[in-house]
C-alpha cells in the first residue's frame, strides 16, 4: 500500500509517498480501506520529531480516517461487516491506503456526510467532546472561551458548546475567521493579533469572566487566561502552540480564583478510555450530524488535497491558513 513517510524529522519537504506492507488486523481489530484522512497538529509535531507515537502504534502519520471495512480480525464482535462505511479514531497510521483499528474505535458515517467530511470528525470532534464533557464538565448557561476557534478542534467545540446549551467565545484571526466562527454559533470572537481577549471576555460577561477555557496555546496566554477566568473556573490545557514556559505568579492567581488547571491529551489515553469515549460520542453526538435533528452538527472542511500533495497540506496548516480541517484523499 501507499503511505505518507519521512526518513528524518524536519519540514514538510521531508515528506513523500512510499510503498509499505499492508497491515494485518490482529485480535479485535478491523482493517479499514482508507478513503480520506484528516491532518492534525500532532502530525506536524511528529514530522518535526517532537511527538512520538504511543508504544505499539504505527509510525505512519494520521490520527483519523474514513473508508470501508476491508477485513475483520479474529475475535471481532460482529457489529461491523465487510464493505461498511466507517470513520475511525487511531493513534497513528491513518495517512495510508489501509490501517488497522480496534473495533471499538470505529463509528458509523452519519447520513448526509461524504467520506471526506467524515474523515474530519474522529480526532477533532472526540477531542472537543472530551474537553467539554469529560474534562471541563461544561454546564448549561456557562461561558466557554475557545482558543484557535477556527481550527479543527475549535470549529467542533463551538458547535458542541451550543449542543451543551452553553455560550462559546473564540480567539482567532483575522476578522473573516471571526465572522465564520459566529456563523457556526460563537457568541463573539476576539482577534488575538489586535485585541486583548481577556478584556473582551470580561466585558462580554459583565466582569464575571468565563467558566471554561479550552487552551491549545499554553505559556504565552497564561496571564490573559487567568485574568478572564471566573471564580471556580476550569482551564483545560490540551496544547502548547504558544510555548511551555510560564514566568510569574500563576499558582497564587489560580488559588485566589479557586480555579482548576487540568491538562488533557487524547492520543496517549488507553484503549478502554477511548472505547468509552467513542461509545458516548456515538450515542450523544452522532445523531446530530444527520439532517433534521434539533441541533445540527457539521464538520468544517478547509481543503481537500490528494495524498501526493501532502507537503502542501502540511505547509497550509503550518502557516495557520486553514479554517476547519485539511483532508488528504487516498489514490
Amino acid at each position: 500500500m501507499l503511505a505518507v513517510h519521512f526518513d528524518n524529522p524536519g519540514g514538510p519537504e521531508n515528506l513523500y509517498i512510499k510503498e509499505v506492507p499492508t497491515p494485518k488486523p490482529g485480535k479485535g481489530e478491523i482493517l479499514l480501506k482508507v478513503t480520506a484522512s484528516a491532518l492534525n497538529r500532532a502530525d506536524l509535531l511528529q514530522r518535526q520529531g517532537q511527538y512520538s507515537p504511543p508504544p505499539g502504534a504505527s509510525n505512519i502519520l494520521g490520527l483519523e480516517a474514513s473508508g470501508h471495512v476491508a477485513e475483520l480480525g479474529p475475535g471481532c464482535q460482529g457489529s461491523w461487516k465487510i464493505g461498511d462505511a466507517a470513520m475511525a479514531l487511531m493513534p497513528g497510521g491513518g495517512q495510508a491506503q489501509y490501517v488497522t483499528v480496534p473495533e471499538g474505535f470505529l463509528m458509523p458515517v452519519p447520513e448526509g456526510l461524504s467520506l471526506a467530511e467524515a474523515a474530519a470528525v474522529p480526532e477533532a470532534w472526540l477531542t472537543a467532546f472530551q474537553l467539554l464533557n469529560c474534562v471541563g464538565k461544561v454546564k448549561e448557561g456557562e461561558t466557554v472561551l475557545i482558543h484557535a476557534g477556527t481550527g479543527g478542534v475549535g470549529t467542533a467545540a463551538i458547535q458542541l458548546t451550543r449542543m451543551f446549551k452553553a455560550v462559546p467565545l473564540v480567539t482567532t484571526s483575522p476578522q473573516d475567521k471571526i465572522e465564520m466562527a459566529k456563523k457556526l454559533g460563537a457568541e463573539a470572537g476576539f482577534d488575538y493579533k489586535k485585541d486583548d481577549f481577556s478584556e473582551g471576555a470580561l466585558k462580554l460577561t459583565q466582569g464575571v469572566g468565563v467558566n471554561v477555557i479550552l487552551d491549545c496555546i499554553g505559556g504565552s496566554y497564561w496571564e490573559k487566561n487567568i485574568n478572564c477566568l471566573a471564580p471556580d473556573g476550569r482551564w483545560v490545557l490540551y496544547g502548547l502552540m504558544g510555548g511551555a514556559e510560564v514566568n510569574g505568579p500563576l499558582l497564587s492567581k489560580l488559588l485566589t480564583k479557586r480555579a482548576t488547571l487540568q491538562a488533557s491529551l487524547l492520543r496517549s489515553r488507553d484503549k478502554k478510555y477511548k472505547e468509552g469515549l467513542v461509545k458516548t460520542f456515538t450515542e450523544k453526538a452522532i445523531p446530530h450530524f444527520s439532517p433534521g435533528g434539533p441541533i445540527q452538527l457539521k464538520p468544517v472542511v478547509d481543503n481537500i488535497f490528494p495524498l501526493a500533495d501532502v507537503q502542501k497540506a502540511h505547509e497550509r496548516m503550518e502557516a495557520n491558513l486553514n479554517v476547519g480541517k485539511i483532508i488528504l484523499e487516498m489514490p
